[in-house]
């Protein structure tokens, strides 16, 4: 039972993690290699909102999101704008910029115990004989709430519809006076936005550190190559996988096991089905 449940738990964190950098690549095509960066840095504004203006968790957390929104808005317009449609270039100043930003957080000393953001909840329950704290069970909840709002946003708001649009066929989009550039932008705000609500949820199981940034942007490239870089299906498909695979390394081989389960997963699919599990690009030998 408590590897049914510590994997389900791990599994949505996972897919937390993700889901904005899936949003982002569906619509836009644009791989942000800054999702990680844009995550911890949320939680330091977060800290930094709660500390220094004495603002309770719950409103720093709002504007943290909304701050991380617009800095993902704005990277598109300052840093994506003048590459757009030149993928490596466009991978290359993501990433650079998300380096930048975890090196700069980590010489501003933005590491140690204190910096940590409180519970939503003290206390926890035991279920089937297994103790789980009430914060596991709020990144639970929030996994299924998150899903099923974007569902209902993206289907349902002229938004969602314009980004659905985009992801279909970019020609047809632009033809009926959807604009590209505003599309591109608000998806990257979006993914910025649900990189923060997924620190938000998930920072106060432990301290933070600027180099959870990389953890975080290695996670997300697993599972999105395992299940599909434009695939949503794909994308929880991945959580539970390596989310599953990664409990099951620790409890019978070792806990250093954990990290190596998603590397390995990414080679192992890039090998075998280069699309990903519910991938739609052509595989190898239909491109030659």
């Amino acid at each position: 039972m408590s590897l049914l449940i510590y994997g389900l738990i791990n599994s949505v964190i996972l897919a937390l993690y993700t889901v904005g950098f899936s949003l982002t690549y569906g619509i836009s095509g644009l791989a942000n290699f800054a999702h990680g960066a844009l995550y911890i840095l949320s939680g330091f504004v977060a800290w930094s909102l709660m500390n220094a203006a004495g603002l309770p968790f719950a409103v720093s957390g709002i504007l943290a999101v909304l701050i991380t929104a617009a800095i993902g808005f704005a990277f598109y317009w300052v840093l994506i704008l003048r590459v757009r449609g030149i993928p490596l270039a466009e991978l290359i100043v993501t990433f650079a910029a998300g380096v930048a930003i975890l090196e700069l957080m980590t010489w501003k000393g933005f590491y140690g115990l204190r910096y940590s953001l409180p519970v939503f909840v003290n206390g926890g329950v035991e279920i089937a004989g297994v103790g789980i704290d009430y914060q596991r069970l709020i990144v639970l909840a929030s996994g299924l709430v998150l899903v099923i709002g974007l569902w209902l946003f993206v289907h349902h708001t002229r938004i969602g519809l314009a980004f659905r649009a985009m992801a279909q066929n970019e020609r047809t989009a632009l033809s009926i006076g959807i604009e590209s550039d505003w599309i591109g932008a608000l998806s990257l705000a979006f993914g910025a936005a649900l990189a923060a609500i997924a620190a938000m949820v998930v920072l106060p199981l432990g301290v933070m550190e600027s180099t959870i940034g990389y953890d975080v942007l290695i996670y997300a490239l697993a599972v999105a190559i395992v299940g599909g870089l434009e695939s949503t299906l794909g994308m929880i498909a991945g959580s539970f996988l390596i989310g599953y695979g990664q409990i099951a390394a620790a409890r019978y081989i070792g806990a250093k096991w954990m990290v190596i389960v998603p590397l390995a997963a990414i080679v192992f699919v890039l090998s075998v089905k280069p699309s990903g599990i519910f991938g739609k690009f052509k595989e190898l030998e239909e491109r030659v």
